[in-house]
């Protein structure tokens, strides 16, 4: 099914040019996220069950909690869909920098990691956003990925929020915290 004169630009890999190669070998490889400064789970103290609750009333609530977000982010690694929340956690550290050397590294790794089409963890984002994104790079700041970052905020909180709502994460964790004020 290799067509030899397919251009560089056949996104259906159906062409064996050296870009698909490259491109087939970048996605294979396994590789971990490089800002090493997210940690594997933000450290939080265990939620009330006012809390667990208000998660279901609000997904700002939700995102506005560690221990939320925690929880959130198990869920999205059940849809192979982490690398939102990686990215929206990275994105607001970048917004806490303010060194010009260290906005522009943690901007570039930002773009490496999320953005660039040979990431594995890319994220999904429209072409508008990407080009905004691509002219931002040229002398990033701590909010070159605002745009970016509003659209994947807003496909968690319409497209994986409600699928959490009614997970088995979420309800067991519901149950267990209720039982768990109950005894006490």
């Amino acid at each position: 099914n290799h067509r030899p004169n397919a251009c560089c630009f056949c996104w259906c890999c159906c062409c064996s040019c050296s870009w698909n190669e490259d491109r087939e070998r970048a996605w294979r490889a396994p590789r971990e996220t490089k800002l090493e400064t997210i940690p594997n789970c933000e450290a939080c103290t265990k939620p009330s069950p006012e809390e667990v609750r208000g998660w279901a009333q609000s997904f700002d609530k939700l995102m506005k909690s560690p221990a939320g977000r925690n929880v959130f982010r198990e869920f999205l690694r059940t849809e192979y869909s982490e690398e939102n929340m990686l990215f929206w956690l990275a994105c607001e550290e970048l917004k806490t920098e303010c060194n010009k050397h260290t906005i522009d590294e943690k901007a570039r790794v930002i773009y490496e990691d999320y953005i660039s089409i040979l990431s594995p963890k890319e994220v999904s984002l429209d072409s508008r956003v990407r080009e905004v994104i691509n002219r931002k790079m040229q002398e990033p700041s701590s909010h070159t990925f605002d745009d970016a970052q509003l659209q994947i905020y807003t496909l968690m909180h319409r497209d994986s929020y409600p699928r959490f709502l009614n997970s088995a994460i979420y309800k067991s964790l519901l149950q267990s915290i209720s039982r768990s004020s109950s005894e006490s």
